[in-house]
């Protein structure tokens, strides 16, 4: 999607549309997500996926395109660099907290599996911070109910993720209305940076001798 994005900005000229569609599948890709539970086929949860997979390939170029449009020769390594660090820090942000969603999601199916019968060192490697990292535990337990109590726990867990991130995609089509459009010049525009301060340099050195 990544490339065919390329190809249509340069065939055309226009980023604001694949923007636009990129968040739209985005958000329903996350919400079809919320509908995935502990016996959800494999067939559906490769169909979400690439909904929402095609959308996150869509906005890969076109904001940085965008934003680089709205600003100067001389700003454009200022935006690409400030476009990056807000993309870094809204990556480690949603790491922290899909991490603590899951593991508040996972604390409240507790009482589940005990009322499931599963002894107290099970529940405990299920919970809290343990949850995500002992997921591959499922596959050890003998009892076909107990172990399906525990994929539900987790689906439920899950799903409290898939809510808020298409809440956030959401956010993001709301505030794709507000990008601006500017026609894309085809003229290449040669900018020369870091020569300024030395131009002044020469010029001060100069009028001291």
């Amino acid at each position: 999607m990544g490339i065919i994005c390329g190809l249509l900005i340069h065939r055309t000229g226009r980023y604001l549309e694949i923007i636009w569609t990129g968040l739209l599948l985005m958000t329903i890709g996350n919400g079809l997500y919320i509908y995935l539970n502990a016996t959800s086929p494999l067939g559906q949860i490769i169909g979400f996926q690439l909904v929402a997979g095609c959308g996150a390939g869509l906005l890969f170029e076109p904001p940085l395109i965008a934003l680089q449009a709205m600003v100067s020769q001389d700003d454009t390594a200022t935006t690409t660099a400030t476009l990056g660090f807000v993309r870094n820090l809204a990556t480690s942000l949603s790491v922290v907290l899909g991490g603590v969603v899951f593991q508040n999601g996972i604390e409240k199916r507790i009482p589940y599996l005990q009322a499931a019968g599963l002894p107290a060192n099970v529940t405990t490697a299920f919970s809290g911070a343990d949850a995500a990292a002992n997921v591959l535990l499922i596959g050890t337990i003998q009892d076909e109910a107990q172990k399906m109590v525990i994929k539900e726990a987790y689906a439920w867990a899950l799903r409290n993720i898939w809510i808020l991130t298409t809440c956030l995609a959401f956010c993001g089509v709301v505030s794709s209305v507000f990008i601006k459009k500017s026609v894309l010049s085809r003229e290449h525009v040669e900018t020369r940076t870091g020569l300024k301060e030395k131009e002044k340099e020469d010029v001060i050195v100069q009028g001291s001798r």
